[in-house]
């Protein structure tokens, strides 16, 4: 496909829409972070129970990637995908709720920055975490990650999920797009 053909098909789609495999794929990550924050709540347990040991620094290492890599691709993964539809939707309230989504992504970098230094510590093998600050860090942390994917799933993909039965064709389009970018690689 030459570049004016593809900037002409990306003219076609100004506001990218999730196709069905890539809202599974946020599904799933949104499966992995609540397992993930139930292994960090063990890990404050663990640690006040045991310290730091073979167990605990794999449970942090673990968590570490986690937070660190997946969830914060998969806020991208929302940005880039889920989002610019419903704030092109003109319906004030659906896009008062994606702003305050996008303002909880910045609260859960700022909560997860916080953690992470701790947590990171303990997955080196150091002992110099605040038992107290960590088990209050998790517990803030979990409950705006819970309450952050509660309306993600129970609104926001169900509407984004809605507009791509409306526009079939923007999703499909995305993904011809896709299929031949990795065609050309």
């Amino acid at each position: 496909m030459s570049l004016s053909a593809s900037l002409a098909a990306e003219a076609v789609l100004p506001v990218p829409i999730p196709v069905e495999q890539e809202f599974e794929a946020l599904d799933t990550c949104h499966r992995e972070v609540l397992a993930t924050l139930r292994d960090m709540a063990a890990l404050v347990d663990h640690l006040d129970d045991k310290g730091v040991d073979a167990v605990a620094r794999r449970m942090a290492s673990d968590i570490v990637r986690f937070f660190s890599q997946t969830a914060r691709a998969h806020h991208a993964d929302e940005e880039r995908l889920v989002f610019p539809g419903l704030l092109a939707s003109g319906d004030a309230e659906l896009v008062q709720h994606i702003l305050r989504l996008q303002q909880d992504h910045g609260w859960l970098e700022e909560d997860w920055l916080e953690l992470s230094a701790q947590i990171d510590a303990v997955a080196q093998g150091y002992s110099w975490y605040d038992i107290d600050a960590l088990r209050q860090g998790t517990a803030v942390f979990t409950e705006l990650y819970k309450d952050h994917i509660d309306l993600e799933e129970s609104l926001i993909y169900p509407e984004a999920r809605r507009q791509l039965m409306v526009r079939p064709q923007a999703g499909e389009a995305r993904a011809r797009r896709a299929r031949s970018r990795d065609a050309r690689s």
